[in-house]
């Protein structure tokens, strides 16, 4: 999978594992000196999500991200 941060704006997140949608990308985490995007961030409002919240949005690991597709990306969590 390769894409660049701005690929992933306005791209709607579902979690495959439960079906429910976890709203849409707001950011991408990357490493400063390669460039390589670690994590997204969607805005978050589920108590569900309190291990990979911070705050009021949720951080989704890197590895977590199972397809990227036109308008969705697919996490298992």
């Amino acid at each position: 999978m390769k894409s660049s941060g701005l690929d992933f704006k306005h791209k709607e997140v579902i979690n495959i594992s439960d079906g429910k949608r976890l709203g849409f990308v707001q950011d991408v985490n990357a490493e400063l000196g390669t460039g390589v995007i670690t994590s997204i961030v969607v805005p978050g409002n589920s108590k569900f999500f309190t291990l990979f919240s911070s705050g009021s949005e949720m951080v989704i690991p890197w590895s977590s991200i199972k397809c990227i597709g036109d308008d969705i990306i697919l996490v298992d969590l």
